[in-house]
Protein backbone atom coordinates (compact mmCIF):
# COMPACT_ATOMS: atom_id res chain seq x y z
CA UNK A 1 0.00 0.00 0.00
CA UNK A 2 3.26 2.54 1.21
CA UNK A 3 4.71 1.99 -2.27
CA UNK A 4 1.49 2.38 -4.61
CA UNK A 5 0.64 5.90 -2.39
CA UNK A 6 4.03 6.87 -3.03
CA UNK A 7 3.84 5.95 -7.00
CA UNK A 8 0.50 8.14 -6.75
CA UNK A 9 2.45 10.93 -5.52
CA UNK A 10 5.36 10.91 -8.08
CA UNK A 11 2.65 10.77 -10.69
CA UNK A 12 0.32 13.74 -8.99
CA UNK A 13 3.44 15.83 -8.95
CA UNK A 14 4.62 15.24 -11.71
CA UNK A 15 1.26 16.22 -13.66
CA UNK A 16 1.26 19.65 -11.96
CA UNK A 17 4.58 20.27 -12.51
CA UNK A 18 3.89 19.69 -16.54
CA UNK A 19 0.75 21.54 -16.06
CA UNK A 20 2.45 24.32 -14.68
CA UNK A 21 4.90 24.74 -17.51
CA UNK A 22 7.82 23.23 -15.54
CA UNK A 23 10.44 21.07 -17.89
CA UNK A 24 10.58 17.76 -16.81
CA UNK A 25 12.68 14.96 -17.27
CA UNK A 26 12.34 12.74 -14.19
CA UNK A 27 10.84 12.98 -10.88
CA UNK A 28 12.86 11.06 -8.07
CA UNK A 29 11.51 10.70 -4.58
CA UNK A 30 14.25 11.81 -2.23
CA UNK A 31 11.99 11.37 0.81
CA UNK A 32 9.31 8.78 1.79
CA UNK A 33 7.80 8.96 5.12
CA UNK A 34 4.95 10.79 6.43
CA UNK A 35 4.99 12.74 3.34
CA UNK A 36 6.42 12.28 -0.24
CA UNK A 37 9.07 14.48 -1.30
CA UNK A 38 9.73 14.49 -5.08
CA UNK A 39 13.05 16.35 -6.96
CA UNK A 40 11.28 17.15 -10.19
CA UNK A 41 14.60 17.12 -12.39
CA UNK A 42 16.52 18.99 -14.20
CA UNK A 43 14.28 22.01 -12.50
CA UNK A 44 15.76 23.01 -8.15
CA UNK A 45 11.92 22.07 -7.73
CA UNK A 46 11.00 19.96 -5.01
CA UNK A 47 6.81 18.76 -4.66
CA UNK A 48 6.40 17.62 -1.10
CA UNK A 49 3.15 15.68 -1.45
CA UNK A 50 1.07 15.22 1.99
CA UNK A 51 0.14 11.39 2.49
CA UNK A 52 0.21 10.81 5.73
CA UNK A 53 -0.24 13.72 7.41
CA UNK A 54 -3.37 14.89 5.65
CA UNK A 55 -5.27 12.70 8.08
CA UNK A 56 -4.29 16.00 10.63
CA UNK A 57 -6.12 18.40 9.11
CA UNK A 58 -9.69 19.61 8.32
CA UNK A 59 -8.68 21.62 5.51
CA UNK A 60 -5.45 20.53 3.80
CA UNK A 61 -5.05 23.70 1.73
CA UNK A 62 -5.80 26.43 4.62
CA UNK A 63 -2.96 24.22 6.18
CA UNK A 64 -0.57 24.56 3.19
CA UNK A 65 -1.82 28.30 2.00
CA UNK A 66 -0.09 29.11 5.40
CA UNK A 67 2.90 27.09 5.17
CA UNK A 68 3.78 28.58 2.03
CA UNK A 69 2.96 32.63 3.18
CA UNK A 70 5.03 31.70 6.36
CA UNK A 71 7.63 30.03 3.83
CA UNK A 72 7.69 33.56 1.44
CA UNK A 73 7.89 35.74 4.64
CA UNK A 74 11.32 34.04 5.45
CA UNK A 75 13.02 33.68 1.97
CA UNK A 76 15.03 37.14 2.74
CA UNK A 77 16.27 36.01 5.68
CA UNK A 78 17.77 32.73 4.16
CA UNK A 79 16.70 30.57 7.04
CA UNK A 80 14.11 28.33 5.42
CA UNK A 81 13.95 26.90 2.19
CA UNK A 82 11.77 29.16 -0.33
CA UNK A 83 8.73 28.63 -1.92
CA UNK A 84 9.90 27.65 -5.91
CA UNK A 85 10.10 30.97 -8.00
CA UNK A 86 9.47 28.34 -11.20
CA UNK A 87 5.97 27.21 -10.42
CA UNK A 88 3.72 28.69 -8.40
CA UNK A 89 3.97 27.10 -4.97
CA UNK A 90 0.54 26.26 -4.59
CA UNK A 91 -1.37 24.68 -2.40
CA UNK A 92 -2.32 22.15 -5.73
CA UNK A 93 -4.56 19.16 -5.54
CA UNK A 94 -4.52 16.08 -8.12
CA UNK A 95 -5.60 12.95 -7.65
CA UNK A 96 -6.82 13.54 -4.13
CA UNK A 97 -3.68 14.72 -3.06
CA UNK A 98 -2.46 18.22 -1.87
CA UNK A 99 1.30 19.42 -2.69
CA UNK A 100 3.27 22.59 -2.55
CA UNK A 101 6.51 23.17 -4.75
CA UNK A 102 9.63 24.82 -2.68
CA UNK A 103 13.59 25.36 -4.12
CA UNK A 104 15.61 22.17 -4.27
CA UNK A 105 18.73 22.55 -1.89
CA UNK A 106 21.89 21.02 -3.59
CA UNK A 107 24.67 19.05 -0.89
CA UNK A 108 22.30 18.65 2.03
CA UNK A 109 24.16 15.87 3.87
CA UNK A 110 22.12 12.09 4.48
CA UNK A 111 22.11 11.24 8.20
CA UNK A 112 25.01 9.57 9.54
CA UNK A 113 24.29 6.17 10.64
CA UNK A 114 27.45 6.47 13.17
CA UNK A 115 26.79 9.46 14.96
CA UNK A 116 24.09 11.12 16.67
CA UNK A 117 22.22 13.96 14.89
CA UNK A 118 22.91 15.92 17.89
CA UNK A 119 26.49 15.61 17.98
CA UNK A 120 26.96 16.98 14.55
CA UNK A 121 27.63 20.79 15.80
CA UNK A 122 27.94 22.24 18.96
CA UNK A 123 24.49 21.75 20.55
CA UNK A 124 24.63 25.52 21.56
CA UNK A 125 25.03 26.81 17.79
CA UNK A 126 22.07 24.17 17.64
CA UNK A 127 20.11 26.54 20.12
CA UNK A 128 21.03 30.04 18.44
CA UNK A 129 19.76 28.52 15.22
CA UNK A 130 16.34 27.94 16.64
CA UNK A 131 16.41 31.29 18.15
CA UNK A 132 17.08 32.87 14.92
CA UNK A 133 14.06 31.67 13.87
CA UNK A 134 12.04 32.33 16.45
CA UNK A 135 13.14 36.40 16.15
CA UNK A 136 12.36 36.54 12.63
CA UNK A 137 8.86 34.55 13.18
CA UNK A 138 7.82 36.83 16.13
CA UNK A 139 7.37 39.58 13.28
CA UNK A 140 4.95 37.24 10.83
CA UNK A 141 1.25 38.79 11.11
CA UNK A 142 -0.36 36.79 8.77
CA UNK A 143 -3.68 34.31 9.59
CA UNK A 144 -2.40 31.03 11.59
CA UNK A 145 -4.26 28.76 13.41
CA UNK A 146 -3.64 28.81 17.23
CA UNK A 147 -3.50 26.16 19.96
CA UNK A 148 -7.08 25.02 20.37
CA UNK A 149 -6.54 24.30 16.36
CA UNK A 150 -3.67 21.97 17.51
CA UNK A 151 -5.41 20.15 19.74
CA UNK A 152 -8.29 19.61 17.64
CA UNK A 153 -6.21 17.82 15.22
CA UNK A 154 -4.53 16.02 17.78
CA UNK A 155 -8.02 14.50 18.78
CA UNK A 156 -9.08 14.20 15.04
CA UNK A 157 -5.93 11.50 14.35
CA UNK A 158 -7.04 9.92 18.03
CA UNK A 159 -10.31 9.53 16.64
CA UNK A 160 -9.04 7.47 13.81
CA UNK A 161 -7.30 5.24 15.77
CA UNK A 162 -9.05 1.38 15.67
CA UNK A 163 -8.46 -0.76 18.50
CA UNK A 164 -7.20 -4.28 17.52
CA UNK A 165 -8.21 -5.45 20.84
CA UNK A 166 -8.42 -4.43 24.66
CA UNK A 167 -5.13 -3.56 25.24
CA UNK A 168 -5.36 -0.93 22.32
CA UNK A 169 -8.35 0.26 23.20
CA UNK A 170 -7.41 0.55 26.83
CA UNK A 171 -3.93 2.42 25.18
CA UNK A 172 -5.99 4.72 23.12
CA UNK A 173 -8.08 5.40 26.05
CA UNK A 174 -5.16 6.55 28.52
CA UNK A 175 -4.00 8.87 25.46
CA UNK A 176 -7.24 10.38 25.46
CA UNK A 177 -7.32 10.70 29.64
CA UNK A 178 -3.77 12.00 28.93
CA UNK A 179 -4.63 14.44 26.08
CA UNK A 180 -7.39 15.67 28.52
CA UNK A 181 -5.35 16.18 31.70
CA UNK A 182 -2.43 18.60 29.72
CA UNK A 183 -5.89 21.03 28.15
CA UNK A 184 -5.39 23.55 31.05
CA UNK A 185 -1.12 23.88 30.93
CA UNK A 186 -0.82 23.31 27.14
CA UNK A 187 -3.73 23.58 24.96
CA UNK A 188 -5.58 26.46 27.25
CA UNK A 189 -1.96 28.19 27.80
CA UNK A 190 -2.09 32.14 28.20
CA UNK A 191 1.86 32.19 27.77
CA UNK A 192 2.55 34.56 24.92
CA UNK A 193 2.14 33.30 21.37
CA UNK A 194 4.07 33.71 18.39
CA UNK A 195 4.42 32.19 14.75
CA UNK A 196 5.76 29.30 15.15
CA UNK A 197 7.95 26.42 13.30
CA UNK A 198 5.11 23.90 14.70
CA UNK A 199 7.05 20.59 14.28
CA UNK A 200 10.72 21.74 15.05
CA UNK A 201 13.27 18.57 14.80
CA UNK A 202 16.62 17.97 13.81
CA UNK A 203 15.03 16.20 10.74
CA UNK A 204 13.48 19.31 9.58
CA UNK A 205 16.67 21.16 9.79
CA UNK A 206 18.61 19.94 6.48
CA UNK A 207 22.51 20.56 6.62
CA UNK A 208 24.44 21.66 4.06
CA UNK A 209 28.57 22.19 3.92
CA UNK A 210 27.48 26.05 4.22
CA UNK A 211 24.38 26.31 6.32
CA UNK A 212 21.40 25.06 7.73
CA UNK A 213 18.00 25.17 6.56
CA UNK A 214 14.57 25.18 8.05
CA UNK A 215 12.61 22.81 6.25
CA UNK A 216 8.51 21.62 6.61
CA UNK A 217 6.28 24.37 8.05
CA UNK A 218 2.93 21.76 7.12
CA UNK A 219 2.41 22.27 11.27
CA UNK A 220 2.78 26.10 11.36
CA UNK A 221 0.87 27.68 13.40
CA UNK A 222 0.82 30.30 16.52
CA UNK A 223 1.14 29.52 20.39
CA UNK A 224 4.48 29.68 22.69
CA UNK A 225 7.96 29.25 21.84
CA UNK A 226 7.45 26.45 24.82
CA UNK A 227 5.67 24.46 22.11
CA UNK A 228 9.03 24.49 19.59
CA UNK A 229 11.58 24.36 22.47
CA UNK A 230 10.00 21.12 23.63
CA UNK A 231 9.44 19.74 19.95
CA UNK A 232 13.43 20.42 20.01
CA UNK A 233 14.58 18.79 22.67
CA UNK A 234 12.52 15.39 22.75
CA UNK A 235 14.32 15.72 18.95
CA UNK A 236 17.69 15.60 20.63
CA UNK A 237 17.07 13.02 22.82
CA UNK A 238 15.56 10.28 19.74
CA UNK A 239 18.64 11.24 18.59
CA UNK A 240 20.96 10.11 21.24
CA UNK A 241 22.13 13.87 22.79
CA UNK A 242 22.58 14.05 26.29
CA UNK A 243 20.76 15.49 29.01
CA UNK A 244 24.42 17.59 28.74
CA UNK A 245 23.78 18.34 25.31
CA UNK A 246 20.12 19.26 25.62
CA UNK A 247 21.38 21.62 28.52
CA UNK A 248 23.50 23.01 26.10
CA UNK A 249 21.09 23.49 23.52
CA UNK A 250 18.55 25.36 25.37
CA UNK A 251 21.62 27.97 26.86
CA UNK A 252 22.61 28.56 23.47
CA UNK A 253 18.77 29.47 22.57
CA UNK A 254 18.75 31.38 25.75
CA UNK A 255 16.63 29.50 27.58
CA UNK A 256 17.10 29.28 31.29
CA UNK A 257 13.81 27.29 32.51
CA UNK A 258 13.86 23.68 31.75
CA UNK A 259 10.85 22.95 34.28
CA UNK A 260 8.12 25.61 32.36
CA UNK A 261 8.87 23.10 29.44
CA UNK A 262 7.43 20.55 30.85
CA UNK A 263 3.74 20.15 30.41
CA UNK A 264 4.75 20.91 26.62
CA UNK A 265 7.29 17.98 26.44
CA UNK A 266 4.08 15.96 28.28
CA UNK A 267 1.93 16.80 25.44
CA UNK A 268 4.72 15.91 22.63
CA UNK A 269 5.14 12.59 23.97
CA UNK A 270 1.32 11.95 24.09
CA UNK A 271 0.95 13.41 20.19
CA UNK A 272 4.15 11.56 19.55
CA UNK A 273 2.54 8.36 20.15
CA UNK A 274 -1.02 9.15 19.22
CA UNK A 275 1.06 9.70 15.51
CA UNK A 276 3.28 6.40 16.19
CA UNK A 277 -0.08 4.29 16.31
CA UNK A 278 -1.93 5.76 13.29
CA UNK A 279 0.99 5.83 11.38
CA UNK A 280 1.58 1.96 11.76
CA UNK A 281 -2.13 1.58 11.30
CA UNK A 282 -1.88 3.29 8.26
CA UNK A 283 0.41 1.17 7.17
CA UNK A 284 -0.74 -2.07 7.54
CA UNK A 285 -1.72 -4.50 4.55
CA UNK A 286 -5.13 -4.26 3.70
Amino acid sequence: MAGALEQRAVTAAAAVARAGGLRLDEAVVIHSASNVLVHLRPAPVVARVMTGTVALHDDPRRWLSREVSVLEFLAPSGLAVSPSSLIAPGPHCHDGLWMTFTEWIPDVEPPRETEPAAGREDPRGLGRILRALHDELRRFAGELGGLRELREDIERLLGQLQAADAQERNAIASLREQLAMLGAAVFESRLPAQALHGDVSLRNLLCTPRRRIWNDFEDTFRGPVHWDLASYVGSFRIHGATEHAVHQMLEGYGWDDSGALAPFLAAQDVYDEIWRRYDRQRRRPI
